[in-house]
């Protein structure tokens, strides 16, 4: 013990000898001090002793559990039923991180995009038609993650999710709900007319948008751009007689259009069953082929869109095919949407087959996301739709003089009758 009080005495009289005591003084300090310590300290476990981590590389071994993820994965998905068909789309489906992350951050869009229309239309903000898609995400998420972004897609009135993959925002979806200047189509349009870039609608007559996209795809065919339309209607259009002459015509020219039925189970309050002579819509097209695919997985949308897409493109003709899937809320928010259907279906649809919850496993399971990384998309996606609301709310209406514009694409301006003969509004394009 006095040798250990003498070492240091010694070394805090160099100490003041010398202002700039080193880091070498210290360092014999602690030598000479770990010699007693050994002495009277009880023995270390005899453990192999480990070389020193460099701060930097503490760091990085920190965030390694949250950016060491799988960079991709093969699953295997539900195999097609086909009509006309020899080989169907692939039953195994590649997915990437970055793929996964954008299909979830999509959809779980599309999901809170709806449920705040919900709440803006009961507070009666939203006023009119209002016609939701949560539940049918992968429907949408899939089919845009499988044709390019130069192909043509036209829908009907449940059109919300179709305008944000085909690129509008959520802030100008929104806004058109709300009436507003700054929606999609300047506030004039509302729930079923939302438009962009290679989409046409939005369209409120039920089944009217076939013929309409069997159109594009012949203007596809004339101009050889190798492109192809996505017609999209419902298990309630199926029976509607202008499909059948869009059939007709699309396979008598071979157009390159990709006819789906959204089945969702229910045309406005009535059940597929009670509804339809055959329900089974993928060979309604009887001498076009058909597919009929899961539609509460985005994965198996996708792998068939592709295949369809490359049998149009190698001019075969159209193909036909039905996405099954399930809408949680009712037809339109008037209907209540429990009245015809329980409510533990809805909710056993929830639990087994959630589009959004079953990507979100998958990516978990798999090691190619983390909890934290998923909370946190969560968190900005709610932000981005509060936001986006609170635009929708206090962006002005479009004033009384615009009424009338926007009636031709190219037109100069010209006089439009109003209510009676006497009164005439400008119209400018």
């Amino acid at each position: 013990m006095q040798n250990m009080l003498t070492l240091i005495s010694n070394v805090f009289r160099l100490g003041n000898a010398s202002k700039n005591v080193g880091a070498q003084t210290v360092s014999e300090l602690l030598i000479g001090l770990s010699e007693y310590v050994n002495i009277t300290s009880p023995p270390a476990p005899a453990t192999p002793r480990q070389p020193p981590i460099p701060l930097g590389a503490r760091m990085v071994a920190s965030t390694r559990s949250f950016a060491d993820f799988t960079p991709q994965a093969s699953f295997d998905i539900k195999k097609c039923e086909l009509h006309r068909l020899e080989e169907g789309p692939s039953e195994t489906a590649v997915l990437t991180r970055e793929q996964g992350l954008q299909y979830y951050r999509t959809m779980q869009t599309m999901r809170r995009m709806e449920l705040k229309a919900d709440q803006l239309y009961k507070q009666k903000i939203i006023r009119g038609f209002c016609h939701l898609y949560d539940g049918q995400e992968a429907c949408a998420m899939g089919i845009e993650a499988g044709i390019n972004p130069t192909d043509h897609l036209i829908t009907a009135y449940r059109a919300h999710g179709y305008t944000f993959t085909r690129g509008v925002s959520v802030r100008e979806i929104l806004a058109e709900l709300t009436g507003r200047r700054g929606g999609v189509a300047k506030g004039k349009g509302g729930s079923m007319h939302m438009y962009a870039k290679h989409f046409y609608g939005g369209n409120g007559i039920v089944g009217a948008q076939v013929p309409l996209g069997a159109g594009v795809a012949l203007a596809c065919q004339y101009q050889g751009n190798n492109q192809v339309c996505v017609a999209l209607y419902g298990d309630g259009a199926a029976n509607q007689g202008q499909i059948f002459e869009s059939f007709n015509m699309a396979a008598l020219w071979k157009l390159p259009c990709i006819f789906i039925c959204e089945n969702n189970k229910f045309g406005m309050g009535t059940s597929v069953e009670r509804s339809s002579a055959s329900t089974d819509y993928f060979k309604r097209g009887d001498y076009i082929p058909g597919i009929k695919v899961d539609g509460m997985d985005v994965l198996c949308v996708r792998e068939a869109i592709k295949f369809a897409a490359d049998y149009c493109r190698a001019g075969k003709g159209p193909i036909v095919m039905e996405l099954e899937t399930y809408r949680y809320h009712g037809h339109s928010m008037s209907d209540p949407g429990v009245s015809y259907r329980s409510r533990e279906e809805i909710q056993e649809v929830r639990s087994k087959s959630d589009p959004i919850t079953m990507l979100k496993e998958r990516m978990l399971s798999n090691n190619m996301a983390s909890v934290e990384e998923i909370k946190e998309i969560d968190v900005e996606i709610r932000k981005v739709i509060e936001d986006a609301a609170q635009f929708a709310i206090s962006d002005p209406e479009p004033p009384l003089d615009e009424l009338c514009n926007h009636i031709f694409a190219n037109n100069p301006p010209m006089e439009v009758r109003g209510t009676n003969p006497w009164v005439k509004l400008k119209s400018v394009s």
